[in-house]
């Protein structure tokens, strides 16, 4: 095999094409002996064209570079609210910022746990790597107003990419945990709840559907951190040690520097490079090395952040400072999870010390460089610019430790110098190259000569001059001389010190000669330039084998998926044998990995990382490799689907594993250069031509020939640009130690002659610097062109004229143009004469160069249009070999087109390649085309290859047409459907007024075609609508190509099968409690009536907190009592919650089958499969019985349409496209603006030949269409229920909506406008609307949200729109859902006019069932089904009448199981839809609840609509009575008396403290810390049951229009202060208790402990809307300084709950007022204790606490005395003595 298999880099392996078909690759066929039968699959046999080289060049198809293209994306943040904030009494208020966008919060005020569900929408319009490299981070700020900025509570970051690759893009309701990055010995600074998404176009995003917020939360349990992260994170230190750089660039930003150059000739290097590292927000730099091309750093940049991190790359960029504006010199990500491992034998991240490249602009100095994105990391680097000496170590802190300093600014320190061989020994590399083709070279570039050059790092680049190696001893003076020297030496070859060249990195200059009218090629022939280069690297090999040996098993196993996958697409068979054979091959490559790995390691620089990355690839690859063993042995034609896709995560990790974090030798670079400019180049990982004595380890096209397309470099490779090839190259290459040399030519196709540069004689010998081939063998090539399908819409019209344009070698064809299709039947031959290929015939046999197919579209003027592209490998016949079965005539086969990076259709054609032998063209096969077809010169596809035909019949049904758009600024009046097969159609009936009646008048015409045996290979089918225009033009509406009509064959039943005998009954639904129905409540059976009783009353789950009386007495009253509080919502709230259970349980479920499969794997059977079912029943049974009591509805989390295929089950929808594809990447999102209308109706397709029977009343007219509907006009009542949207995107400055529904259907507009709700993101709207509607007119409904504004048009939120007529001629009756049970009165009543018995004899009689028969006992027969219900139901007063209605409710709902014509019927649902809006598409805009019922006019009108007007809350009034506090403490010290006292008061509020806080009097110089109050609160509040949510409504700010509803939880806070009258109150301790569940309160204060609040889980709980009254000791708590939650008081209170009316009816008055005053409290009397403070003082003060102190002063004063007579007294006693008196 001397040709590689090539794939392009990583980048462009998106693992997302589709699979082409393709087969074993057939060389092991027939090399290799007989390959064991699992191994190779019947299609290699069959299906011999192998077009390996489809495989080979998959990624090449994709010629446009995705990564640097910018993406719309939408990041949405719900902070929902926040939980154990620390600090006291503090206004908290959450920022959320995005790169440089910022977001508040509204302030909450005084509270540690604030309540916001506020939602904020971030928009953005960049590159993904730019997008996922952005942190989002959350923090909390405390008291921030206008004039201050707030002080940080704590923060939490992650980075994008974090949450975009979670399952479905999204954190849903988990809580960010906050910390304090100025001090990192803190720990928890509280919770953030919050959702996150990011959407970028095109994905969908399930949202979870919003339930009650019942659910407590677990917050442990809940951590916002995706899987496998711990939820305790540790602070860490990252240090980034910077040693130096190399292979700068010579470049210099400021002119002034040359002129400088000129003028002094001083010469410095021109760069002054620093290093900058990012990382989760944070920026370090290291200093600035002035005019340096090798700078020496020697610095670390040291990082402190929590670990594991959630931000996962770090960047790093060298810059070049300068005084204007640093640039980026060059750029490199470390991604963390390639340096770290969280596994058991993991590790943290470890890196180095290693080199590291950086890949950007081209090298080539220019002031303007076009390309200085790529240097900033976008894109794709498209040149080697520099590479950095770089470790990196991770050291988790340990925080409590005293010498760790708390700061986490970015330090930067110094390291020591690094020994020269830390990072391996230097070696000679040698890298040679020849070029064996250059076609297909762009026409814009061919008159000038043509030269490529390769580069390795800085080696071979003209412009850096010859580099020896770095380490000093092969360099010749400095640079400049270098340069000096280049110019002299013009030619591009060096000396080396030797005496031979080091390098020649490019080919002589050549003029191209012309293809075709697009592409030039080089006129190489015979002679083949060569390129070679020496260059110096450290010798880090190991990692690159280790990397090849991991990818060349990926690469098999990538390759046998996708055969698996081909042979289950083109359905062939023994797709199980062929996985088997991929396991054991994968099983295998594992197992020489392992062999292979742990050589050599005791290699000189040898990282950590090293040792760590072949533990782990060891260990992974191990266990790959022993799962695969096991599933072998699984794989049964039933698991195919399943084991496939275990397999392919088996290859995601491969590939990851293969990834190599510490670069060694840079990637190859090929220029072409056309008159001294670069045009396109190519990039070549290094690893992939690095050669090994061992072939396992051997890049994989090393010493092979590669074809190359090269690409245009930077942004102008986006888009159409970039789709043209610019050159096409053929090329040999080898890279390896130079002492490994001697076999670096063995590779190449034999048969040539080396030209070396002469030199003297005795001179070792040199590479060669051309190859000049003796051996060609003469070839014919045959390209039969069949069809095209699908194809890319290149003219205004919708349509195209495609052409198909052939290269091989340097020779091309065209085929003929076809006008006005996407699905070309070209059916042509073309015959390439005397194509030369050089090398021995063998080698070309097994393995021919590759054929390019071009499609264009053809213009009358200017030049063709580009329309997709697609290679294809010919099938060889030597001159020796005959020509027939297996390998002969080939076969048909689709390849898979693309443009750019998308799909752009599929081509049927074959190829083969005849070698001419000495006899010349005699030998050939005989080229026999079909007789009856003259097409002059064009010769058709040959017999043995184009598909054998028979003769089909295609019956059309028309329906009508939709939604037509103007043509031309012209309407449509009168058009014409032509539907067109395989060359054959049809034409419709001609609508003559399209405003007045857009249906066809026949429904069913039809015609034969000729179409091939082979399903897969039928042709697409065109639908064209005309519009008939005066004078005959005709005007093409718009048009729709069937790509595949198999789901339309008719294939007739089989009698036998579904008819069972009749006489034979079959039971379906019993009256045993059968867990999937659920018997009617309203029947009451003695035996188990009262059972069923006390199960309505335990359960309370509806939230209604009705008090009820456990009588075992009158049952029914008690049932009615219940169900006459219960209303539409009680049924929607409770079917909410089943939703979410059952996706719970679904989630469940499908964990558990991911362990199952891992279970199985590992222990090659299901052990644990019965546990796990028996585990489920547990939990989930006693929500079964829960629920029993009331009705429920379905709520789809989705559209109905998506549930029930789209209401296609007879009548299709067909859109119309019309003018140009887009020329985005994402096709599909551009094509909503190509629709112009829809066609309706159907097709079907039958064999002629088959006798069809007929059943007796067979209309021949309607052909296969029998019992289909009269499609006039009809005229329908629409009923639309609007429920409630959620998560609407803002439409106003302030991050909220006003959103109101409008409603549209044919020329009905209704605008709700004055029932807008305000300031709402979640509104509830609860509305129905009636619309009269004509059927076929009015067909499509929409339903929009707008926001009003007050001044301004009001703008539009989303819209969605609904398909009405489908629905309404739908089998599955989407007309008015069928209800759970019948019930004629109460909150379930029965709202479809017609009754279930109706509906089911209605059914029976359009389907010819025999039915229904009613038997007695409660059994109804249908067919041979037999069902069983109750046949009583209550009227109004509570008498029981007999009826059938339960029964027929029965089939109903199980009609899938009827025979023949069941299928499931809709049931009473909400849907749910996405909102959409038509400037941003496919990025939904919130979603919208609402379910449709539509009536037809001519039956009995139907009943009031049902009243879903969202619940009033209720009035409560809660009355809360402070009696008493207990050991509070004690906050004041008397300034004489010291005693420790507090004056205490008690604060308390509900809604909110600026709405309702009341305070109590002050209790004075309490010095226990026992308060006495008898104080009483009176809060009252509106609250929502169902939802457990307190109603507010308030102005905003005082600029508001008006007012906004708010729904808070109920939690009463009570806060206890200690009063200071000139100083501000002091904060003592609070409690919070969420009114439906809170502690109990204890009975004496002894009693009371602060566990009541730590540990709330596991204390029984009580709701006061169940109590009604309480009275107990709650604690007071306050965080201490080391955030421990601390005791602070205790207070008795009473709480009593009263209804509105119940209040009014028993008023009482505040605090202790009128009426019902409460009692003073009896609080210790101070009357008089003004008069004795001051002795008590004195005494206080001299005895108890200063009596030292006072003593001490005592003795001072007596010995100051003392001194003071002795000094007043000593003067006259000295004269007295003097004077001797």
């Amino acid at each position: 095999m001397k040709r590689s298999k090539h794939r392009g880099h990583k980048e462009d392996r998106n693992g997302d094409e589709p699979a082409i078909l393709e087969t074993e690759d057939l060389d092991r066929m027939f090399l290799g002996g007989g390959p064991d039968p699992d191994s190779i699959s019947l299609v290699s046999v069959t299906a011999v064209t192998t077009n390996v080289s489809n495989k080979r060049s998959k990624p090449d198809i994709k010629m446009e570079p995705s990564s640097g293209r910018p993406v719309d994306y939408q990041i949405s943040v719900t902070v929902v609210e926040a939980r154990q904030l620390i600090g006291l009494n503090m206004d908290p208020m959450v920022c959320v910022e995005i790169g440089d966008d910022k977001k508040y919060t509204s302030m909450k005020e005084s509270t540690n746990c604030p309540y916001y569900n506020e939602y904020f929408v971030f928009d953005f319009h960049v590159p993904p790597d730019v997008m996922f490299d952005k942190i989002l981070k959350l923090s909390v700020i405390h008291s921030k107003n206008l004039l201050r900025s707030g002080t940080l509570v704590g923060s939490f970051k992650l980075d994008i990419g974090t949450i975009y690759f979670q399952p479905e893009h999204q954190f849903y309701h988990k809580w960010a945990l906050l910390s304090d990055p100025e001090d990192i010995s803190a720990g928890c600074k509280g919770y953030i709840k919050c959702d996150i998404a990011v959407v970028a176009k095109g994905d969908t995003i399930k949202t979870p559907h919003k339930a009650n917020e019942s659910d407590e939360d677990d917050i442990e349990g809940n951590l916002l951190i995706p899987e496998g992260v711990p939820a305790e994170r540790q602070w860490a230190r990252y240090y980034l040690k910077i040693y130096r750089a190399e292979g700068l660039p010579r470049m210099n930003t400021s002119i002034m520097a040359n002129v400088k150059k000129a003028f002094i000739g001083e010469n410095k290097d021109l760069v002054d490079p620093y290093v900058q590292v990012l990382f989760a927000g944070q920026k370090g730099k290291t200093s600035v090395q002035k005019s340096c091309y090798e700078p020496i750093w020697n610095e670390q940049i040291v990082f402190t952040e929590l670990f594991p991190p959630l931000c996962k790359r770090i960047k790093i960029q060298i810059r070049d400072s300068d005084k204007v504006n640093d640039v980026a010199i060059g750029t490199h990500f470390l991604d963390l999870r390639k340096i770290s491992n969280d596994g058991d034998k993991g590790f943290l991240p470890t890196l180095g010390p290693a080199w590291v490249n950086m890949y950007g602009s081209t090298r080539t100095y220019s002031l303007m460089d076009e390309y200085q994105e790529l240097n900033e990391g976008l894109g794709e680097g498209v040149s080697f610019r520099a590479r950095l000496l770089i470790s990196l170590g991770v050291e988790i802190l340990d925080t409590s430790s005293p010498e760790i300093s708390n700061a986490t600014d970015v330090q930067l320190e110094g390291i020591p110098n690094i020994s020269e061989t830390a990072t391996g020994k230097v070696e000679e590399f040698f890298l040679f190259g020849s070029f064996l083709e250059a076609t297909m070279i762009d026409r814009k570039i061919g008159d000038k000569p043509i030269s490529f050059e390769v580069t390795i790092g800085y080696y071979g680049n003209e412009i850096d001059g010859a580099a020896g190696p770095k380490s000093g001893k092969g360099k010749k003076g400095t640079g400049d001389e270098e340069e000096t020297e280049l110019i002299h030496n013009s030619s591009d070859e060096e000396m080396d010190d030797d005496g031979h060249l080091t390098s020649v990195a490019t080919t002589p200059p050549m003029k191209p000669v012309v293809t075709d009218r697009n592409y030039f090629h080089l006129p190489y022939f015979e002679r083949k330039p060569c390129i070679y280069i020496k260059s110096w690297w450290q010798d880090q090999r190991r990692r690159l084998y280790n990397a090849n040996i991991i990818d060349n098993v990926a690469d098999k196993l990538e390759d046998g998926l996708n055969d698996v996958q081909e042979i289950i697409k083109t359905e062939k068979t023994y797709p199980e044998r062929r996985l088997r054979g991929v396991l054991e091959e994968l099983s295998r490559g594992c197992s020489q990995f392992l062999s292979l790995a742990n050589q050599d390691q005791n290699l000189s620089g040898r990282t950590k990382l090293d040792r760590e990355r072949v533990k782990l690839c060891m260990s992974e690859v191990e266990s790959i490799g022993q799962q695969a063993k096991a599933m072998r042995s699984q794989v049964r034609k039933s698991t195919v689907r399943d084991k496939v896709k275990l397999a392919q995560n088996f290859l995601t990790k491969l590939r990851f594993l293969a990834e190599e974090p510490q670069h060694s030798i840079p990637d190859v670079f090929l220029w072409m250069i056309s008159n001294g400019k670069r045009i396109a180049y190519a990039r070549v990982p290094s690893k992939d031509i690095l050669y090994s004595t061992a072939e396992e380890e051997t890049g994989k096209d090393c010493g092979k020939v590669k074809t190359i397309f090269l690409r245009i470099p930077g942004k102008k490779g986006f888009g159409p640009a970039g789709w043209t090839v610019q050159s096409k190259i053929e090329i040999y290459l080898w890279l390896g130690l130079t002492r490994q040399r001697k076999d670096y030519l063995n590779g190449l196709p034999n048969g040539f002659e080396e030209n070396k540069l002469c030199k003297g004689p005795g001179m070792p010998c040199s590479p060669p610097i051309s190859l000049t081939y003796m051996m060609k063998q003469i070839f014919q090539l045959r390209v039969h062109m069949y069809q095209a399908r699908s194809l890319f819409a290149a003219d205004s019209t919708g349509l195209s004229d495609p052409f198909a344009r052939v290269f091989f070698s340097t020779q091309s064809q065209v085929t003929e143009v076809l006008a006005e299709t996407l699905c070309p039947t070209w059916d042509q031959l073309l015959v390439f004469e005397n194509v030369e290929l050089f090398g021995e015939a063998c080698e070309l046999r097994d393995d021919p160069p590759i054929i390019v197919i071009e499609l264009y579209d053809q213009d009358t003027v200017g030049k063709a249009d580009f329309m997709g592209r697609t290679f294809a490998k010919p099938v060889v016949k030597m001159a020796d070999e005959h020509y027939g079965p297996p390998r002969f005539p080939p076969q048909l086969e689709y390849y898979q087109i693309y443009r750019g990076n998308c799909t752009a259709g599929e081509m049927l054609a074959a190829f083969e390649l005849l070698q001419i032998g000495p006899n010349g063209k005699a030998d050939l096969p005989p080229i026999d085309g079909p007789t009856d077809v003259d097409r002059g010169p064009i010769l058709p596809v040959p017999l043995g290859i184009r598909p054998v035909l028979s003769k089909y019949r295609i019956e059309v049904l028309f329906w009508g047409l939709r939604d037509l758009k103007r043509v031309n600024l012209a309407q449509v009046d009168r058009p014409r459907v032509d539907i067109e097969c395989a060359g054959k159609g049809i034409q419709s009936a001609l609508i003559p007024n399209y405003k007045k009646n857009p249906n066809f008048s026949t429904l069913v015409k039809w015609f034969e075609v000729d179409l091939p045996e082979n399903e897969l290979l039928h042709p697409p089918l065109n639908i064209r609508v005309v519009d008939c225009r005066a004078f005959g033009r005709y005007t093409l509406v718009g048009s729709n190509a069937v790509p595949s009509l198999r789901k339309f064959i008719y294939r007739a039943t089989d009698k036998q099968a579904n008819n069972f005998t009749t006489s034979e009954e079959i039971v379906v639904v019993s009256m045993e409690p059968e867990p999937s129905f659920k018997k009617m409540e309203t029947v009451v059976k003695l035996d188990c009536g009262a059972d069923a009783v006390v199960k309505v009353e335990d359960d309370d789950k509806d939230g209604k907190g009705k008090k009820k009386k456990r009588k075992k007495g009158d049952e029914i009253e008690e049932e009615e009592l219940d169900h006459s509080m219960l209303d539409w919502w009680s049924k929607y709230f409770a079917s909410i919650e089943t939703l979410t259970e059952t996706l719970k349980a679904q989630e469940a479920t499908r964990s558990e089958t991911e362990d199952k499969d891992d279970m199985d794997i590992t222990d090659g059977g299901g052990k644990k499969t019965g546990k796990g079912k028996k585990d489920r029943r547990k939990q989930f049974d006693p929500f079964e019985k829960k629920k029993a009591k009331l009705d429920e509805l379905k709520v789809y989390p989705k559209e109905l349409e998506s549930e029930f295929n789209s209401f296609e089950d007879w009548l299709h929808s067909f859109n119309l496209f019309r003018g140009k594809g887009g020329d985005d990447d994402d096709q599909n999102v551009t094509d909503e603006d190509r629709i112009v209308g829809k066609f309706k109706g159907s097709l079907c397709m039958y064999k002629v030949s088959e006798d069809l029977q007929r059943d007796g009343n067979f209309d021949s007219n309607m052909g296969m269409f029998q019992n289909i509907p009269q499609n006039d006009p009809i005229n329908i009542l629409v009923r639309i229920y609007v429920i409630r949207a959620t998560d609407l995107h803002p439409a106003d400055i302030n991050g909220k909506a006003d959103p109101y529904i409008a409603i549209k259907l044919g020329k009905t507009e209704i605008k709700d406008k004055e029932n807008y709700i305000s300031k709402q993101l979640n509104p509830l709207f609860g509305k129905s609307f009636d619309v009269e509607a004509t059927f076929p007119m009015d067909s499509t409904l929409t339903v929009s949200i707008y926001d009003w504004d007050l001044v301004g048009t009001d703008d539009l939120i989303g819209e969605t729109k609904l398909d009405l007529e489908n629905r309404f001629y739908s089998k599955h009756r989407p007309t008015c859902g069928i209800t759970s049970s019948y019930a004629i009165h109460g909150y379930n009543v029965w709202r479809d006019p017609m009754k279930p018995t109706h509906i089911l004899a209605r059914l029976c009689k359009e389907g010819k069932l025999d039915g229904p028969h009613y038997g007695p006992g409660g059994r109804v027969k249908v067919e041979n089904r037999v069902f069983m219900a109750p046949t009583e139901i209550e009227d109004d007063n509570g008498l029981k009448k007999p009826t059938e209605e339960h029964l027929a409710l029965t089939v109903l709902k199980h009609w899938e199981e009827i025979p023949r014509v069941g299928c499931k019927l809709v049931p009473e649902h909400v849907e749910t839809r996405p909102l959409l809006h038509p400037d941003k598409p496919g990025i939904e805009q919130g979603r919208i609840e609402m379910w449709v019922d539509m009536f037809p006019k001519e039956m009995t009108a139907p009943g009031p609509a049902l009243d879903i007007s969202p619940r009033k809350p209720k009035k409560f009034e809660l009355r809360v009575i402070v009696w008493n506090t207990d050991e509070v403490v004690l906050e004041d010290d008397d300034i004489f008396t010291g005693e420790k006292s507090s004056d205490i008061f008690v604060r308390g509020w509900l809604k909110g403290q600026q709405e309702d806080k009341q305070d109590t009097d002050v209790h004075y110089h309490s010095i226990t810390g026992e308060g006495n109050f008898n104080w009483r609160y009176i809060y009252p509040f509106d609250y929502l049951m169902a939802e457990e949510k307190i109603v507010i409504s308030k102005k905003e700010s005082m600029f508001s229009w008006d007012e906004t509803e708010y729904k808070i939880p109920a939690r009463l806070n009570l806060q206890v202060w200690d009063a200071d009258h000139f100083s501000a109150d002091d904060f003592l301790g609070a409690i919070e208790l969420d009114l439906n569940r809170f502690p109990r309160g204890a009975k004496t204060a002894k009693q009371c402990t602060i566990e009541m609040v730590t540990n709330e889980g596991e204390l029984p709980t009580v709701s006061i809307f169940k109590q009604k009254r309480i009275k107990g000791w709650w604690p007071f708590v306050a965080r201490n300084e080391d955030d421990e939650f601390e005791l602070t008081g205790k207070v008795e209170a009473e709480l009593h709950l009263l209804t509105g009316e119940e209040a009014e009816r028993s008023p009482v008055g505040e605090g202790r007022n009128e009426p019902d005053p409460l009692e003073k409290p009896n609080r210790p009397d101070i009357a008089l204790l003004w008069f004795l403070i001051p002795f008590k003082a004195a005494k206080n003060l001299i005895c108890d606490q200063y009596r030292w102190l006072t003593i001490k002063i005592l003795s001072a004063l007596l010995l100051l005395a003392i001194l003071a007579l002795f000094l007043y007294n000593m003067p006259g006693y000295i004269v007295k003595k003097m004077l001797g008196a």
